[in-house]
Order: C-alpha cells, then structure tokens, then sequence
C-alpha cells in the first residue's frame, strides 16, 4: 500500500494578490494569466479559478488589496497635524500615478474598463474604493473650510470636480501620454488649488 501523497498548503490569499500586484508591476499586466500566477505561487490555474472563480475576480480582488495598503497609507498621511493644505497636497502626491505603467494604476484601468459587463455586485465593490477616497477628501476639505483655509465651497461638489480632473490627468500620466508626466500634473493640480480653492487673504 502506497503512502498517501503530501499536499503542499496552498499560499494565503494575501500572498497571492502581493504576487499578481508584483507581477503586473515587473512584467505588465498581458503577462498576468491564471497559469503564469500560479508557476509564481506554486498553485495550479485550477486551484487558483477555485479561489476566484475568474481572471475578472482576480483582479478586482488584487486591486482591492492594493487600495487596502493606499488606503492605510492615506489615513497615515491625513491624520498628520499641520494645514489642511499640506495634507491636500499629500493626498494628490499619493492619488496621482508614479509613471508610466504604474501598476496600480494599470490596473484600475482594466478593471474598470472589464467593469462595463461586470455584475451588480463587482460594481458595487468599485464604487466603494472610489467613495473611500471621496469621502476622505470631503473631509479633509470640510476641515479646510471651517478653519478659514479654504474658501467656502461645497465639499462634496468641490472633490468631485478635483478628482474628476485628478483621475483624467492621471490617465495621461498612467498610459504614457507624451507631453504629461507626474511633476506636470502636479503643477497644474497645485495651480488649480491656488486659483480655486485658497482663501483670500
């Protein structure tokens, strides 16, 4: 009688979204399929499609564990003491794409752009990563208005039209436009803010 065979235990899924968020950043999101994943994490794709179900679940998944770690990183940065100012623009450093085929980024692209024949369900989790960063930029906002720091706009109204202006410039910093890089899109946010938001003094 044969002894029975040893199963190797599969890897925490935390490991698994780190080695996909790794792999798109070192090799490019075309390079992230089922098999490839699962040779980098000793699985295999059937096991993998028995944890997620689907490369589309895959990757919401792993773009809701990477806003996890921007999201504990956002906390960080707007709990610091100092002007409302200073943490705004902490919050556009973090928001704004590092570069070219920034991999968060990447990826929120692609999930978003699968999003148009996703489930209700899937729709509703995407709508909450974008609700947490609004919701802590309408605070951050509200605080700069009361203290006198900024002018007396509507919070809510004000971070939609500053993170629709983030997210489209953010795009061209993200896919590589020519003419758009990180330092520029920078510039023309704290310009924005200067022109828009400031008190008068």
């Amino acid at each position: 009688m044969t002894a029975a065979r040893r199963r190797t235990p599969a890897p925490p899924r935390e490991d698994v979204l780190a080695a996909a968020m790794a792999m798109i950043a070192e090799r490019g999101l075309e390079q992230l399929t089922m098999a490839a994943l699962g040779r980098e994490v000793g699985m295999s794709s059937g096991h993998l499609l028995y944890y997620f179900g689907s490369k589309d679940e895959l990757l919401l998944r792993t773009l809701e564990w990477s806003e996890g770690r921007l999201g504990a990183e956002r906390a960080r940065l707007l709990a610091r003491t100092g002007t409302a100012r200073a943490r705004l623009d902490a919050y556009v450093e973090l928001y704004v794409p590092d570069g070219h085929r920034d991999p968060h980024w990447t990826l929120w692209l692609e999930v978003w752009n699968r999003s148009q024949n996703a489930a209700a369900e899937a729709r509703d989790r995407q709508a909450a990563i974008e609700g947490a960063w609004h919701r802590d930029l309408v605070a951050l906002l509200a605080e700069g208005v009361s203290r006198g720091e900024f002018r007396a706009v509507d919070a809510d109204r004000y971070a939609a039209r500053l993170r629709a202006l983030l997210d489209g410039l953010s795009i061209h910093v993200a896919i590589g436009l020519r003419g758009t890089d990180r330092l520029q899109v920078l510039d023309h946010v704290r310009e924005f803010l200067d022109e828009t938001l400031l008190a008068q003094g």
